[in-house]
């Protein structure tokens, strides 16, 4: 249903003054994704993934109860790896690819110098 003009009008007013008192809020919530979470904790799900597997095979002859562990820690963070991947769905993964090629020909074009 659209809103009609006089709810139009006081949903712009509402956010004129939003931008005026509160900029860095709205810059936040600009950048602010439905993915952030999941990615954020892909993140953390790789880093346990390497350090399970290091630790796993750093203590394997050491001790066989460590190398249990980091075989549990690795484990564990494959399959936040893999309900994660589920939260963000093949939308979620095209809009983090696009954002870092993005990312990737943003920063190539600062490294550059302009050839005027």
């Amino acid at each position: 249903m659209p809103l009609s003009e006089n709810e139009q009008n006081i949903l712009d007013e509402i956010e004129r003054h939003l931008h005026q008192t509160d900029p860095e809020l709205v810059r936040e919530v600009g950048e602010t994704t439905v993915y952030g979470h999941a990615l954020s904790s892909l993140r953390w799900s790789v880093v346990g993934l390497i350090a399970g597997l290091t630790l796993m095979l750093g203590t394997l002859q050491i001790h066989f109860l460590l190398a249990f562990a980091g075989f549990v820690l690795m484990l564990v963070s494959g399959m936040g790896l893999e309900r994660n991947f589920k939260m963000m769905g093949r939308a979620g993964l095209n809009q983090v690819s696009s954002a870092i090629r993005a990312n990737a020909q943003q920063n190539q074009a600062d490294q550059d110098p302009a050839e005027d």
